[in-house]
């Protein structure tokens, strides 16, 4: 790989608009003038207040939406459509309920060619990596939330994606099994490097988890501030929180996020009045 093509950022946003219809017809902006760009390799997280266009963001990303003007670039090159390169984790797990742990895991392979010897065998291979080898015959209903995410996130990097996006995935699970499947996501992208832009609300999930954090405006959603995270990897979540430059982090980025979520909420309080 040439050095001007590694140079290529992941994805680019470049000045992207994206505007709806409301039922009643109104027009109203989600993303105005925003710019984003996420280096190849590089954990970059989202935060912001609800509406502000991150799950908008994510879905420009894949070729699920198109933006209303400006553009998208992954790998280089103008999103055109649903891209085979990305992967997605969504805040609830998304599984087959009819399928086992394992063919659920497959499915994605298998829908790109993969023949059924390796699909399997990366379907048995990530579901040890997240802890869930004796559970590949178990039914979705037979398991826990924490677990059932787990089974999203081998779902996810069997495919082999390049990038991968991730909208608020741990948000529903209670504190010891967000902790661990924390954990479990920095050893994983450790070892392989993908490109992820991770959605949440939580600033103490962005900071253990991001090389970066994009802190976006309240709607119409555009980039208030870009956050380096300048503490070592490879992470470990309980000992990092007890760091006074961890804790400097969080204080830095809700300074920039709480006037967001002010206005984010005075906004909604006018809807409330309108309607």
């Amino acid at each position: 790989m040439s050095a001007q093509h590694s140079a290529t950022p992941a994805i680019e946003l470049i000045n992207v608009n994206r505007r709806f219809l409301s039922p009643d017809g109104k027009s109203f902006t989600t993303l105005r003038d925003f710019n984003m760009s996420v280096a190849r390799g590089e954990f970059v997280a989202l935060v912001g207040p609800t509406g502000c266009g991150k799950s908008t963001t994510l879905n420009l990303i894949t070729g699920l939406g198109r933006p209303s003007s400006g553009e998208v670039r992954v790998m280089g090159k103008p999103v055109a459509g649903i891209d085979p390169r990305i992967g997605f984790v969504f805040q609830s797990d998304a599984l087959f309920p009819w399928r086992s742990v394992v063919d659920n895991v497959v499915a994605g392979p298998l829908f790109r060619g993969r023949s059924r010897k390796e699909a399997y065998e990366a379907a048995h291979d990530w579901l040890g990596r997240v802890g869930l080898a004796k559970f590949e015959n178990h039914y979705p209903h037979q398991l826990s939330g924490g677990m059932r995410q787990r089974v999203s996130i081998a779902r996810a990097f069997a495919n082999d994606p390049e990038i991968l996006l991730m909208d608020e995935p741990f948000s529903a699970l209670d504190a010891q099994n967000k902790l661990l499947l924390q954990e479990e996501l920095l050893r994983i992208w450790e070892e392989h490097k993908k490109t992820v832009v991770f959605i949440t609300h939580s600033v103490d999930e962005a900071v253990l988890l991001g090389d970066r954090i994009m802190v976006m405006t309240a709607q119409p959603g555009k980039v208030k501030a870009l956050v380096e995270v300048p503490l070592p990897r490879p992470r470990d979540v309980m000992e990092l929180q007890k760091t006074p430059a961890y804790g400097e982090l969080i204080h830095r980025i809700w300074s920039s996020l709480r006037d967001e979520v002010q206005r984010a909420r005075q906004q909604e309080a006018t809807k409330d009045i309108e309607s």
